[in-house]
């Protein structure tokens, strides 16, 4: 039964009891703040639903934090993705950057903004080998994981001209070394960055090099520097070689060394480097033409570029390989043919001629 005031109103309820509908009420909405303030809270700093392997995934150009998390919150990878947004506004990070992320096992959403934001992305090794060939680190390049492969860099020929050597060789503009990419990276930005390396340590060379040197300019020295690689076995010979190289052409003597001429006889070469192929004519072959060759043969490293620039000093003109790695240095032909019957004529069973470990 409704109770009724003196006039038959419904009494109205007592200020007492008006006070305790407020407070619960208000206790109400502090509960829910509350449990959404933890949820809230959880959300960001609880680790996110990954495998112990890891979460591997691409963020195209163009993308956005509120896609990428609205994409992760449908995998069940994060929990609230509007919550771990308003996060990222909240501390300034909403932009992120395109690649490929390698999220760890057990980060939480606060970790998975912030590598967004940083452009944490996963990055990938590629090494150009020291005395390859521009061919050679192409298809290397090419074939580098998550590298995208393009027209521009489809062959050699596409690929010096995007470099800028239209009706040139590119042949030893491409320094070899480890080169870090992102995914996604172009073939021909990865060739680009190589050739702007190359450019730099062949004037930061230059500028060191030595004097009366026989040079018309940085790149008959680059020309030199892969001769210098391609006839090194050890390090160490480097300058010794070079010298020898420097004296030949200071006294107008052919050059005379072997990979200039496989690499002008291209794909006719079977391994086999016989005595016609040094009597056959052709721009490469230092066994025909006077001075140097009308390019480089291969990629120089810098040290083979220093040594073409500072030539050991001395009197040495001919070299032979002695099978060990290593070559014997003779300053008059007497003594090289020596040294050839000694080395090449009589060689030892365990003969080798490429690079060894120095003793």
């Amino acid at each position: 039964m409704v109770k009724k005031n003196k006039r038959g109103e419904p009494a109205k309820p007592a200020a007492g009891r008006r006070w305790r509908y407020l407070f619960l009420g208000s206790l109400l909405l502090v509960v829910a703040a509350a449990g959404s303030l933890w949820a809230y809270q959880k959300s960001l700093v609880e680790p996110l639903a990954i495998g112990e392997d890891g979460l591997r995934f691409e963020v195209a150009s163009g993308g956005s934090l509120s896609k990428v998390l609205d994409r992760l919150g449908e995998q069940g990878v994060v929990t609230l993705p509007k919550a771990v947004l308003l996060y990222a506004y909240w501390q300034e990070k909403t932009g992120i950057h395109a690649g490929e992320y390698l999220i760890p096992y057990g980060s939480n959403a606060m970790d998975l903004v912030e590598r967004l934001h940083t452009g944490d992305v996963t990055r990938y090794r590629l090494t150009l080998v020291e005395g390859w060939t521009f061919a050679q680190a192409l298809d290397q390049v090419r074939a580098g994981r998550n590298i995208v492969k393009t027209d521009a860099a489809a062959d050699t020929l596409s690929a010096a001209e995007a470099l800028g050597f239209e009706g040139e060789s590119a042949e030893g503009w491409i320094f070899p070394d480890t080169y870090i990419y992102r995914s996604g990276t172009t073939d021909i930005e990865l060739l680009r960055q190589a050739y702007q390396r190359m450019q730099k340590v062949l004037e930061e060379e230059w500028q060191a090099r030595s004097d009366n040197l026989p040079y018309a300019g940085p790149y008959e020295a680059l020309i030199m520097a892969s001769l210098v690689e391609k006839e090194t076995g050890q390090p160490s010979e480097r300058d010794e070689i070079a010298g020898v190289f420097v004296r030949r052409l200071n006294k107008g003597m052919r050059l005379q060394t072997d990979p200039t001429v496989i690499y002008g006889l291209g794909d006719e070469f079977d391994g086999n480097l016989r005595r016609v192929h040094l009597r056959q004519a052709n721009p490469y072959n230092t066994y025909v033409i006077k001075g140097l060759p009308p390019t480089p043969i291969a990629l120089p490293g810098r040290e083979a570029i220093r040594a073409a620039l500072n030539p050991k000093a001395g009197d040495t003109l001919y070299f032979v390989a002695k099978g060990n790695g290593y070559h014997h240095f003779s300053a008059t032909l007497a003594e090289h043919n020596r040294a050839v019957r000694e080395y090449q004529l009589k060689r030892r069973a365990d003969y080798r001629s490429s690079p060894g470990k120095e003793n």
